[in-house]
């Protein structure tokens, strides 16, 4: 197999898994997946808001999963192996926020208002700014789109691969289809935990001016000499 095929086979491969999942683990707050590929074994680390349910009782729908997944690609028996690892923060990943949405309008919720209530929790934990789209027929036979935005949010250059987490869902409502989009920019990190390690690149930090020496008032006897030291 050639280089090139190779790498679109991966490709092919990751995205179709990640729809996979995407499908099943809606419920349970799935936020991608890793595919990492060693000498002896495959190893795909699911991330989701919810693991317990994930790995389902005794680890029972995790193995259901990885049955899927062998039969589907041919695996070779146990040289693949699914993880799943719990995200830290929910409320800075797209992903989780925009399934959380999807349902919320399922549920019945306005448009206007389960877009607000998912604004606020995105920002309350701490991101630096939200954009939520959604378009389609919102009450009416005409589709429209509403923009909700809250704080900071950068769209261009660099900084945005590393600052920007995003998603797109779609609800399919009795009117047809609705449109979701997530847009969260994180906070910076200088631990890289909860957000991005490096800073943004015009961010400028003005620090406190330093204390004074305060200015000392001449003495009596440098007074009285008066003018040039020389001229006595």
């Amino acid at each position: 197999i050639s280089k090139k095929r190779k790498f679109v086979a991966d490709g092919v491969f990751y995205a179709e898994l990640n729809e996979f999942l995407m499908r099943t683990l809606s419920e349970d707050g799935y936020a991608g997946v890793e595919v990492r590929v060693t000498p002896i074994r495959t190893e795909i680390i699911i991330r989701a808001t919810r693991t317990r349910e994930v790995l389902g009782e005794k680890g029972r729908r995790i193995r259901e999963l990885t049955a899927v997944v062998q039969k589907r690609y041919g695996f070779p028996e146990n040289s693949v192996e699914l993880f799943a690892e719990r995200v830290e923060n929910r409320a800075s990943c797209a992903m989780a926020q925009c399934e959380s949405l999807r349902y919320k309008l399922l549920g019945g919720l306005a448009a206007r208002r389960a877009c607000y209530g998912v604004i606020r929790f995105i920002m309350e934990n701490g991101a630096k700014g939200v954009e939520v789209i959604i378009s389609g027929k919102l009450r009416a036979q005409r589709a429209k789109a509403m923009k909700f935005k809250d704080g900071y949010l950068i769209s261009t250059g660099e900084p945005k691969k590393h600052y920007i987490a995003e998603a797109v869902r779609h609800v399919c409502m009795r009117q047809g289809m609705l449109g979701i989009k997530v847009k969260i920019m994180l906070a910076h990190d200088p631990e890289g935990v909860m957000g991005p390690k490096m800073p943004l690149p015009d961010n400028v930090i003005i620090h406190e001016p330093k204390e004074d020496a305060p200015v000392m008032q001449p003495s009596a006897d440098d007074q009285a000499q008066g003018g040039y030291q020389g001229d006595q």
